[in-house]
């Protein structure tokens, strides 16, 4: 393909953009003496950016660090450390970075730790989810000087933009030599971002203060502390008693009262988050799979599509939105919502069946159903494990005795990556921006060389959705690469690869006088809230 079909193919982000400071999410109230408690749901693992690819991982460490481009409120590719980009050829991109920006130590960020920064993640080890599925596509890089780099694929690659934004940069200079463990020291903890780092208490707060030389709208505190209150009850009370100023994710049960509370301001938005289930589509006898009397079964019945599809076809969606989740979610057969790229209108919401979802499981050899336990968070997602009760009851009713054990995101995921579970219910933000995101990361057969499969807990694995997929990944024509997308989302959602639920609706509540910039990633930032 020639490059100006290229150019014209992908022109929704390539060409040269250029749009300044203009990030259309950033704050420019002027700088207050003020200070921000703000309650988050869910603590890091862990202070280094490269270390795990986990939101509340990310969430923590954008406040500091920053990535060469972003993603807007409504997920749209937007300058950021690098103010413009063009394809100089079919394969390579060359990025111009900001002159003039400051790392919190005062020096300058450069092309060099653009280098750094997009090599580090593959030296990480131990890693439950590793960040280099974002860089593997670049096999050169080429400083031209300070602030030009260019990077080189080896076949036109579509999503070189989507994947930078997942990729924070850090200081050369500070971060050499270091562990992932040195983090939640200080060490390396000098970044680009709106606020400086403090301090880091494990499971509780983080201290942020506000950086002065900050290249973009600065933000309206001076002190920002993060605190971790996983509890939705405790977190409302923190609000309403003052003990912080703004909280995310508003419990469920509380909406009603939080609204019409004249002394607080609620913002929401729908999600790009799946919450969805998956299943141990690999071992011939799974752990957690069981006769209904509770012994062991020979034959792992979630191996097979039919037993996966009963039961999504048992879950009431509808009830877990109007009963449980009080409005704020939206059932889906489909990785991401129809604001994102590569969302598959074919793929209807599965109708709440439990009579057709009994045949299925008779003809797949299962008529008297068998035992099963459903692993969860309890600390993640908007009520994750009352959906996983509700989904244990709808599935019980067609006689598959499920029963239901939650535990700390922490707990869940070091447990998970190693695939310990049978059947297990998780979420995925596709952030960044379009349905190859989930694909590749939960449902692609894990290739660690390819990046593919990262967060894949159930080693499902169709050869013929991965073709579908690679092709997509190389096919820059945005029509035909949408087309691509959507078939390789019917190949495994039609064949059960994972069962998606329902769309989150992210919530946020601030004291009365501070308002929010509410996110399709659901993201917390602290420096996009500000006083009225």
């Amino acid at each position: 393909m020639s490059l100006s079909n290229v150019k014209k193919a992908i022109g929704r982000t390539v060409g040269t953009v250029m749009l300044g400071g203009a990030l259309g999410f950033g704050l420019s109230a002027p700088a207050l003496a003020a200070d921000l408690k703000l309650a988050m749901s869910s603590p890091p693992t862990s202070m280094d950016p490269h270390f795990y690819n986990l939101f509340s991982n990310i969430n923590v460490s954008e406040h500091v660090f920053e990535a060469l481009v972003k993603l807007d409120p409504d997920s749209k590719i937007v300058p950021g450390l690098a103010e413009s980009w063009k394809l100089v050829n079919d394969t390579t991109w060359e990025f111009k970075i900001r002159k003039g920006v400051k790392w919190h130590d005062g020096t300058e960020f450069t092309t060099d730790d653009v280098v750094w920064s997009l090599d580090r993640p593959a030296t990480i080890v131990n890693s439950p989810g590793k960040f280099d599925v974002y860089t593997k596509a670049i096999v050169s890089k080429k400083i031209i000087d300070k602030h030009t780099i260019q990077l080189t694929t080896a076949q036109p690659y579509p999503l070189m933009l989507n994947d930078l934004t997942s990729i924070f940069m850090v200081q050369k200079k500070a971060t050499q030599g270091l562990g992932s463990d040195d983090f939640a020291q200080g060490k390396g903890m000098i970044g680009t971002g709106p606020f400086k780092f403090v301090s880091y208490a494990r499971d509780d707060r983080v201290e942020l203060v506000r950086f002065p030389d900050y290249w973009g709208p600065k933000p309206a505190w001076d002190k920002v502390t993060l605190r971790f209150i996983p509890n939705p009850a405790t977190r409302l009370a923190a609000l309403l008693s003052g003990d912080v100023q703004a909280i995310e994710n508003v419990p469920t049960p509380d909406l009603p009262k939080v609204r019409n509370d004249p002394k607080l301001s609620f913002f929401s938005k729908i999600s790009h988050r799946v919450i969805y289930l998956y299943f141990d589509a690999k071992r011939d006898k799974s752990p957690f799979v069981t006769t209904k009397d509770g012994q062991p079964m020979d034959k792992n019945p979630l191996k097979d599509a039919r037993v996966r599809i009963a039961i999504s076809t048992a879950i009431n969606r509808q009830g877990i939105k109007d009963r449980l989740m009080e409005g704020l979610s939206e059932p889906t057969n489909n990785l991401v919502p129809p604001t994102l790229f590569g969302h598959n209108p074919a793929l209807k919401t599965l109708k709440y069946d439990p009579e057709a979802a009994r045949k299925m499981l008779a003809e797949a050899g299962y008529p008297n159903g068998f035992g099963i336990t459903l692993h969860t968070p309890n600390n993640r997602y908007v009520n994750d494990e009352k959906i996983a009760q509700t989904i244990a009851q709808n599935l019980t009713r067609i006689g598959i005795n499920t029963k239901v054990e939650g535990m700390p995101m922490a707990t869940y995921s070091s447990k998970g990556i190693k695939h310990e579970w049978s059947f297990g219910l998780l979420g995925w933000g596709a952030q960044t921006g379009e349905v190859s995101s989930p694909l590749r990361a939960l449902l692609a057969c894990e290739d660690s060389k390819k990046g593919f499969g990262t967060t894949n807990w159930g080693e499902y694995c169709n050869p013929k959705m991965d073709v579908v997929l690679e092709k997509a990944l190389a096919t820059v024509d945005d029509p035909e690469r949408s087309r691509l997308l959507q078939e390789a989302t019917a190949i495994a959602v039609l064949d059960g690869g994972i069962i998606p639920v329902h769309h989150q609706v992210t919530t946020w509540a601030t004291q009365k006088g501070i308002t929010y910039v509410p996110r399709t990633d659901e993201r917390t930032y602290a420096h996009l809230f500000k006083p009225q």
